[in-house]
Parts: C-alpha cells; structure tokens; sequence
C-alpha cells in the first residue's frame, strides 16, 4: 500500500458532538500512528444531523436513529466524505446501498452509568423519583428493576445531561459509560449497572466506520486500525436486531462477548413499562458469529405475543 501521505487527504465525517468528535480525534490519532504520518493526512468534517436539530421530541416519534446517519451517508454518498465515524449503537440496521460497515475500534467498557445527585445508587432512589432519559430501552430496563420511577424525555449531548441530573431538573439520569470515558467524565458517574442487570444496547461502547463499498483506497487505510473481536461481537449483535427489527421505536438489548475463539451472546426485548421482558442466550464458535445472532433473533421472535412492539 502507497503511503498515505503520499495521497490525498482522507475526509472523515462525524457529527459536531463533543462526544462524537472526541470519537473521531481518536479514530484519526490512531490513523496517524498505524501509518506513521501526520494527523493532518485525515481531516475531519463535521456535518450536522437531523437527530442534533430535533431535540425536542424522541427519536422514536421522528424517524429513528437513523437522523444520526442519514446527511452523513448522503455526504459520503456524494464524495464529500470517504468514511464516517459513529457511536455504533447509532448505526442502523440497514444501511443504504453502497455503504458498510468497514469495521470498529477495540470496544470501550459497555456498561450502563447512573448519574444521581442525592443518591448513591439506583436502589437509593427516593419512590417516584424522576429518570430523564430519551432511550426506549434505558426506559424499559429502568422500569422492570423500579415500576415507581417516574420516566421522562431528556435529550441533549452528555454534558447537557449530565448537569440536568446533577442540578436537580431530574433526579437520575443513565448514560453511556464509554462515553463518559472517552470525555474524561468518568468521575462524574453515580454508580454502574452490570450487564447482567442492565443488558447493554446493540454495539455499544464501540466506535463503527462506514465507507462506501467500492473504495478500496478507504478501506485498506483503516484495516490496520480494525479490531476482529469487537467485529465479531457485533455481527452477532447486529444480526439479533435485524431479525427483530430493531429500531429506536423498539426497547431491545443484545450483547456479546469473545473470548478463546468463543462467543457468549445475551439478548432481551422489554415492553416500554418493563412490564414483559423475553430473554434469549446463545454461545459458540466465533466462525458462526453471524448465524448465532439470527438464531438467537429467531428464538426470542418466535416466543413473543403478536404485536409485541405495537
């Protein structure tokens, strides 16, 4: 492979986030490092999403998680960008013709994180205590451990929640672990959920990278930076929505881990008042990623009432 320096300069498209760029700084800082160049050799272009403008209403009710992606395919679409970097939890199902997934950085922690100002965990929280939070499945998952808790729509970058939870507009708030991570606010989390408690969201803690299918030039400068298990997990995982679905109108987890050439794979879909739950778990050989997560899919569907999701 030519030098990347020696080319032209690979144009990354990220949403204007704090979180979503500090992604993409680290996405091109790992860049710079596998190809021994400059960061300048992958400048990063910031493009304004539908899912940042509509800030009032869920995203359940305006088109799904799609917002976050959709005028940054067009971009790339378009050749204004080679490659996008997303919180992967934020890719949907589907993407459009001509773009995939080329791959993920090593995963981050996935957990679930309270933030609480008067209270040392989700226990502690006073009955009836407000939860702010725009994630159907934080909604659902919240409500099946506390049916007392009393669920609003908090939406907004991390910062934005975290000072709602911490001045008192709500009395909790869950977000995102790895994301507090990759900002340095860590320390501001309350306590941490486990995943045996808390199933995670499909891919989260997991930075993806989509380019368009045919532009080899992308995808060999980013292969070096690819990590194959967080790759393998969330082919599992995303094969487990498909088969259900998924949206942001549907409370699903789904996570998977490898370890020794193994997958273990847990998978949950709520109703929104964490009044149902249906589980489903798989495990096997990391060769049959794929076809794990859509049996586990097809399991899980199988046993739910009709119009489960309505």
């Amino acid at each position: 492979m030519a030098p990347i320096m020696a080319r032209a300069t690979i144009k990354i498209g990220t949403r204007g986030s704090p979180l979503a760029l500090a992604q993409a700084h680290e996405v091109r800082r790992r860049l710079a490092l596998a190809h021994r160049c400059e960061e300048a050799a992958f400048k990063i272009i910031v493009i304004r999403t539908s899912g940042d403008v509509i800030q009032d209403r869920p995203l359940s009710e305006v088109g799904g998680k799609g917002l976050f992606t959709r005028e940054i395919d067009t971009a790339m679409l378009r050749g204004e960008i080679d490659a996008a970097v997303h919180s992967s939890k934020d890719i949907p199902t589907f993407l459009p013709e001509g773009i995939f997934i080329a791959g993920y950085l090593p995963r981050e922690d996935v957990r679930d994180a309270l933030i609480a100002a008067r209270a040392g965990g989700f226990q502690d929280l006073p009955r009836g205590a407000t939860l702010g939070t725009a994630s159907l499945r934080r909604q659902a998952q919240a409500k099946r451990l506390r049916p007392d808790l009393n669920v609003v729509l908090l939406r907004g970058n991390v910062e934005t929640r975290l000072r709602s939870a911490e001045t008192g507009a709500v009395d909790a708030t869950i977000l995102a672990y790895a994301g507090l991570k990759r900002l340095g606010l860590a320390h501001r989390a309350t306590a941490l959920f486990e995943t045996n408690e808390f199933v995670p969201a499909v891919g989260q803690g997991a930075i993806g990278i989509t380019a368009r299918l045919n532009d080899l030039r992308t995808i060999e400068a980013f292969t070096p930076i690819i990590d194959a298990d967080t790759g393998l997990a969330l082919s599992v995982e995303r094969a487990f929505l498909a088969v259900l679905d998924g949206s942001c109108r549907t409370p699903i987890a789904g996570y998977a881990s490898v370890s020794r050439g193994r997958i273990s794979f847990r998978g949950m879909a709520l109703r929104v008042d964490g009044s149902e739950v249906y589980e489903v778990e798989a495990s096997g050989d990391v060769g049959a990623a794929h076809e794990m997560g859509e049996a586990a899919g097809r399991d899980l569907k199988r046993r739910l009432p009709v119009g489960f999701f309505e």
